[in-house]
C-alpha cells in the first residue's frame, strides 16, 4: 500500500510558504510506517524541533488504474477521510536549499494520523466539503474542497499516468492555508464538515 500526498494543492498555503503555484499536480510519496490510527498519540521525533501540522482530505481507491482519464476518475474511490500530513519544516528548508528530495521532512514514522473513513455517498457534495483543523481548541486550518487549484479527479488522473493506483492506496489531497507548529502537550482536532473525525495528542 502506498500514501500518494499532494503538495500545494491551495493557492493560500503555496503562498504562505513562499512557493510558486503550480501549473500541474505535485506529488511525493509516504510510506506505510507514517499512518496512525486510532486516534492513537502522536510522538515528537527527536530529530526535529519543527513539527507542523497540515490537514487534508484523504481519499481511498478500490479499483486498480493507469492512465485513468479525469471522467472516469471518480469511479476508483468511494471513501474519504481526514488526516494529517506532519512535516519536518526545519529538515525541508535544509533540504530544499541544497536542492535535495525532502522525504526525510515528510516519510518518518508517525507522519500520517488518519481517521476512520466516510462512505462518499454519504456526502453532500464531495466538490464543497468544508473540513478544519484546531489546535488546543482554536481553529488554526478552515478549507474546501472546491478551492482546490486540481480537482481530486484531475489529480488521480496525473498521479497514474506515472504509476499504478491499487487498490486500499490512500491520496492526501493537499492542505489550505494556516499550517503551523505543534508542541509536546499540544491537542489535535479534525473535522469534516461538524463531524469530529480526529482527535489526539501530541506527546
Amino acid at each position: 500500500m502506498k500514501i500518494i500526498a499532494i503538495g500545494r494543492n491551495y493557492i493560500d498555503h503555496a503562498k504562505e510558504l513562499n512557493n510558486p503555484v503550480p501549473v500541474e499536480p505535485i506529488f511525493f510519496l509516504k510510506p506505510e510506517t507514517t499512518l496512525v490510527r486510532n486516534n492513537q498519540p502522536f510522538f515528537y521525533p527527536d530529530f526535529s524541533n519543527d513539527i507542523q501540522y497540515e490537514v487534508e482530505i484523504v481519499i481511498k481507491f478500490n479499483k486498480v488504474g493507469k492512465n485513468i482519464a479525469p471522467k472516469f476518475a471518480h469511479r476508483y474511490y468511494s471513501e474519504i477521510a481526514i488526516g494529517i500530513d506532519f512535516t519536518a519544516r526545519d529538515l525541508q528548508n535544509k533540504c530544499k536549499e541544497k536542492g535535495l528530495p525532502w522525504e526525510i521532512s515528510k516519510a518518518f514514522d508517525g507522519a500520517a494520523p488518519i481517521s476512520k473513513f466516510l462512505q462518499l455517498e454519504s456526502i453532500a457534495d464531495f466538490n464543497n466539503l468544508s473540513f478544519r483543523l484546531e489546535l488546543n481548541g482554536q481553529i488554526v486550518q478552515e478549507g474546501n474542497t472546491s478551492q482546490m487549484i486540481f480537482h481530486v479527479d484531475q489529480l488521480i488522473a496525473h498521479v497514474s499516468k506515472f504509476m499504478t493506483i491499487k487498490i486500499g492506496d490512500l491520496m492526501f489531497t493537499g492542505t489550505p492555508a494556516g499550517v503551523g507548529p505543534v508542541k509536546i502537550g499540544d491537542r489535535l482536532t479534525a473535522f469534516i464538515e461538524d463531524k469530529k473525525m480526529l482527535d489526539f495528542q501530541i506527546k
